[in-house]
């Protein structure tokens, strides 16, 4: 296993001028790279050994700007180490190139975080909702969206709730 800094020298000329930042935290290298360049970074990496898109992510920050960030988890069998990209985006830019020629199981990642969020994946082979219904309007796990609320049934309000549920009728 490398150290986290010999391992940012080594990525850091790997990728050039795509990478902005090498972070490191608690023995955990995370690299800060140009939304356009993800899927070029990705296949660079891949090529260096990082075979296996272990998570992604996205994270919504506001009322911050940026205001969302992706976050992709790669993992080295060989070098038993993962390393992190993160991607900042702008409100009005939730726009990344897709990283399934790279890692094709980035398809059910990506659309997880497109149904949540609203970041879209160009070039993706089927950019659809994967969790909410189809026609759900909205991405749940941003900060600005409506919370639900629905009263927990006790004794004591049974008889209330019973009666405001939905049932199918026979």
């Amino acid at each position: 296993m490398h150290p986290p800094e010999n391992l940012a020298n080594e990525l850091s000329e790997l990728l050039g001028e795509a990478l902005l930042e090498p972070q490191e935290f608690r023995g955990q290298l995370s690299l800060v790279v140009q939304p356009q360049s993800v899927l070029a970074v990705c296949q660079k990496l891949k090529g260096a050994g990082f075979d296996l898109l272990a998570a992604l992510t996205a994270v919504d920050y506001w009322p911050k700007q940026p205001r969302f960030r992706v976050d992709y988890r790669l993992y080295s069998l060989k070098r038993n180490q993962f390393v992190g990209l993160k991607v900042s985006l702008a409100e009005d830019q939730l726009e990344l190139p897709s990283v399934e020629p790279a890692y094709p199981n980035a398809n059910w990642h990506e659309r997880e975080v497109f149904d949540m969020f609203g970041i879209r994946f160009s070039g993706h082979s089927d950019l659809r909702r994967i969790l909410m219904p189809f026609e759900w309007e909205g991405h749940p796990l941003r900060k600005d969206y409506p919370l639900g609320y629905e009263e927990v049934q006790f004794s004591f309000n049974f008889d209330e709730i019973e009666r405001r549920k939905k049932y199918v009728k026979d």
